[in-house]
C-alpha cells in the first residue's frame, strides 16, 4: 500500500510517498481501506518537534518507518476474530490511538474496533474525516468539560478554524448564545455558522466588549498566559475558562477561583477514555441529522501531504483540511 513517511523532524517536505506492507490487524482490529483523512495542527507540530514525536506519536526509535495522522473516514475490508460492532463493508470514521502511533496516512489502517463508529450514509467520508479530533476535541471541551447548558453566553476563540467551527456549532445547537472571535475574513462564516455575535481580534479586545460570559473555549497558540487573563477578564463571577492550548499554572487556576470563583480547566483530548465512544456516537448522530456540518476548506490527494501540512501550519486555516488517499 501507498503511505506517507516523515523522513527526519522538520519541514513539510520531510513527508514522503513510499510503499510498505499493508498492517496486519489483532483480533480486537478492524483493516479499514481509507477514504479521508483529517489534518490538525497537532499533525504539523509532530512532524517539526522532537519533544512532541516522542510523547504524542510515542516514538520508540525503534520504528521502521514514522507514519504520522489520527483521523480517518473509511470502509471496513477485514475485522479481527474478537470484532462484534463491524462487519466488512462497513463505513467507519474516528480519531484512534492518540495519543499513540494510529499510522493514518496510508491507504489502509489498522484500528481498534472500540475506537471507530459508523458513518452516517448522508455524510460524506470526507466530512466524517474532518469530523474527527476537531470536533471531538470541540465536544469535550464544551459539553464534557463546560457542561454547558441552555441560555449559556459563551465566547468561543478561534470561531473559524477546525475545532472553533464546530464549537459554535455545538454551542448554538444546545442553546448557548454565541460570540465567535476570529479575524475579519472570517466573519461571514462564523455568523453563517449561527454565532450571534462576531468580533474580530485583529482591531477588537473581546474582553472589553464581553465581561459576563459564562463560557471561554480558548485555543489560542501562546507561550504564556496572557491570552487566557483576557480570557478571564471576560468571564463573570461563577464562569468557566476552558484552556485548550495553554496549560495554565497552579497559581493562575488558584487566583481565578480566589478572586473571582471561576473555574480554570486545561482541555485535553486522550483516549481511550469513558466517554470517547459516546462522544463520538453524539457527533455521528448530530452529523446525520444535519445539525453539525464539517466545513472543508482545501482537499489534497495523498502524494501532496505536504502542501497540506504547510497549510495547516499557517494557523489560520478555515475549518477543515481533508488528504485523500
Amino acid at each position: 500500500m501507498r503511505a506517507i513517511v516523515l523522513k527526519e523532524i522538520g519541514a513539510p517536505e520531510n513527508l514522503v510517498l513510499i510503499d510498505i506492507p499493508t498492517p496486519a490487524i489483532t483480533e480486537n482490529e478492524v483493516l479499514v481501506q481509507v477514504k479521508a483523512i483529517g489534518i490538525n495542527p497537532v499533525d504539523a507540530f509532530v512532524r517539526r518537534t522532537k519533544e512532541a514525536l516522542d510523547w504524542v506519536y510515542q516514538y520508540k526509535g525503534t520504528e521502521e518507518h514514522i507514519i504520522l495522522g489520527w483521523d480517518v473516514a473509511g470502509v471496513v475490508v477485514e475485522t479481527g476474530s474478537a470484532v462484534t460492532r463491524f462487519k466488512k463493508g462497513d463505513e467507519v470514521f474516528g480519531n484512534f490511538k492518540f495519543v499513540g502511533q494510529a499510522n493514518a496516512y496510508a491507504e489502509y489502517v489498522a484500528a481498534p474496533e472500540a475506537e471507530m463508529v459508523l458513518k452516517p450514509a448522508n455524510v460524506s467520508f470526507e466530512e466524517a474525516a474532518g469530523a474527527t479530533m476537531a470536533a471531538l476535541t470541540a465536544w469535550v471541551s464544551i459539553m464534557d468539560h463546560g457542561q454547558l447548558k441552555k441560555g449559556d453566553k459563551v465566547i468561543i476563540h478561534g470561531a473559524s478554524g477546525g475545532v472553533g467551527h464546530y464549537a459554535v456549532q455545538f454551542s448554538k445547537h444546545f442553546g448557548a448564545y454565541v460570540i465567535g472571535v476570529s479575524a475579519a475574513s472570517g466573519r461571514e462564516f462564523v455568523l453563517g455558522l449561527g454565532a450571534d455575535e462576531f468580533i474580530d481580534y485583529e482591531t477588537q479586545r473581546f474582553e472589553e466588549i464581553i465581561t459576563d460570559a459564562d463560557l471561554v473555549h480558548d485555543t489560542v497558540w501562546s507561550d504564556d498566559e496572557r491570552h487566557i487573563e483576557r480570557s478571564l477578564k471576560a468571564l463573570k463571577p461563577g464562569g468557566t475558562l476552558l484552556s485548550l492550548i495553554v496549560y495554565p499554572d497552579p497559581e493562575f487556576i488558584e487566583r481565578a477561583k480566589a478572586e473571582k470563583d471561576v473555574t480554570v480547566l486545561r482541555v485535553n483530548v486522550r483516549h481511550p477514555e469513558e466517554s470517547y465512544l459516546r462522544d463520538m456516537q453524539a457527533i455521528a448522530a448530530l452529523l446525520a441529522s444535519g445539525a453539525i456540518k464539517t466545513h472543508i476548506s482545501s482537499i489534497f490527494p495523498l502524494e501532496e501531504m505536504a502542501k497540506a501540512h504547510a497549510l495547516i501550519q499557517t494557523k489560520n486555516t478555515v475549518g477543515k483540511i481533508i488528504v485523500k488517499p
